[in-house]
């Protein structure tokens, strides 16, 4: 039997549909993401508590930032940041000798004790920071990181003789930050010549500062400040031609600022209080064209102050109070500008203050005698010199004189029998 047209036309519409139809084809299984990282040192950090979810070459956290190397067929880590740790991070040398390809390793409040670090790991290092973290540091520890240029520790406590026997083996340091880390002793005289950083704030350093420092012709940042340090400042301190910031506050320093210090162009940064300095102020320092911070304040100055207002207006900050011997020029700077010293007078002097007008005229020479009421009244003791009677004896020697009388006149009566006694 022939099948008719019709049946024809709807067997070709049935397989055109058929064709029409798209047919999924199958996708190959998936294959989990692997790290381009050394398996060694992804393990190693997985030790560390450090995530390794994502590749942290190409994916670094917020809180564990690194760098890695373009080598193949693994990659390896350069520099590895580690920042508010897990209480649970604990360094092995297992984990850091894997890790040994760093040059740059920065602890950021990480409270980690310590551990041995391999000899691989330390002398590749070029940068070691530790910022509120390492604990037990000791300078026989730092000192066999030879290789470094950059390294900072700060808020971390170092068990040292002093700052000698952390960095004589350091040749290479360009930058060195050791600060509030409880050190003592004596700044070192001899430094790689291309230093460009020096921070030894907040640390119990004594001694005078060293002469050699002004040698450091490549030094930008220099904070000595928050020691014990003594003697005066070096007059070659000029010779820093770099030098951006320099503090040298709150130490024991005297002697007058050396004129060299003005010849400091590139300085915008300058530090001097809380010192035993004296002498007059530098009229050149207000030629410093880059100077945003001056602070003079709490030192033995004396004299009027050179500045004029245009010069301490274009400052971020000034201070220059705390100078009791020093004064202003009040015919070229309002009192309006609270500066914290005195005017001065046509001596160059400065103008003490009147006494308050409630202040009774005889209060110097009461204030001399130390003759007060401890209750703060103003009525005095009897001194030395006055012997008039006190008052207090005064009033019950008469008060007991009447009651005697009262009791002899009571007798007398009581004899009478009430008849007149003086007939």
């Amino acid at each position: 039997m022939r099948p008719s047209s019709t049946t024809f036309l709807l067997l070709l519409l049935l397989l055109h549909s058929a064709a029409a139809v798209d047919v999924p084809t199958p996708s190959p299984p998936s294959s989990s993401t692997s790290s381009t990282l050394d398996p060694k040192q992804v393990r190693a950090l997985q030790s560390l508590y450090i995530p390794t979810t994502h590749d942290p070459c190409t994916q670094p956290s917020f809180h564990n930032a690194a760098t890695c190397d373009t080598g193949t067929p693994f990659r390896h880590l350069l520099s590895l940041r580690l920042t508010n740790c897990s209480d649970d991070l604990s360094l092995s040398t297992t984990a850091l000798s894997s890790l040994s390809t760093l040059t740059s390793l920065t602890f950021l409040d990480c409270h980690v004790p310590i551990v041995h670090f391999p000899t691989s790991l330390s002398t590749n290092l070029r940068s070691l920071t530790s910022i509120n973290s390492l604990q037990r540091l000791t300078g026989v520890f730092l000192s066999r990181f030879g290789n470094l240029t950059d390294l900072n520790i700060s808020g971390d406590n170092i068990k040292a003789s002093g700052i000698r026997i952390i960095t004589s083996n350091m040749k290479s340091l360009t930058t060195i930050t050791l600060s509030n880390a409880n050190l003592s002793g004596l700044i070192p005289k001899h430094w790689n010549p291309k230093l460009t950083h020096m921070d030894f704030s907040g640390n119990r350093l004594s001694g005078t500062i060293p002469t050699s420092l002004t040698l450091l012709e490549s030094l930008k940042f220099l904070n000595l400040s928050s020691n014990q340090l003594n003697g005066e400042i070096s007059t070659s301190f000029g010779d820093l031609i770099s030098l951006q910031n320099l503090s040298l506050s709150s130490n024991s320093l005297s002697g007058s600022i050396p004129g060299s210090i003005s010849t400091l162009s590139r300085l915008v940064h300058l530090d001097l209080s809380s010192n035993q300095l004296n002498g007059t102020v530098l009229r050149s320092i207000s030629e410093m064209k880059g100077l945003k911070y001056l602070n003079l304040e709490k030192n033995n100055f004396h004299g009027v102050m050179p500045f004029n207002l245009s010069f301490i207006n274009k400052l971020d900050v000034f201070k220059i109070n705390g100078n009791d011997n020093l004064c202003y020029n009040h015919s070229s700077i309002s009192k309006k500008l609270k500066l914290g010293i005195a005017a001065c007078d046509k001596h160059g002097l400065p103008i003490l203050p009147p006494p308050a007008a409630d202040e009774p005229s005889s209060s110097a020479d009461d204030m001399s005698s130390g003759d007060y009421d401890d209750d703060g009244g103003n009525d005095k003791k009897k001194s030395g010199g006055d012997h008039g009677p006190n008052k207090v004896v005064l009033g019950v020697a008469i008060g007991l004189s009447a009651v005697v009388f009262l009791i002899i006149f009571l007798v007398i009566l009581s004899k009478c029998g009430g008849r007149c006694c003086c007939c």
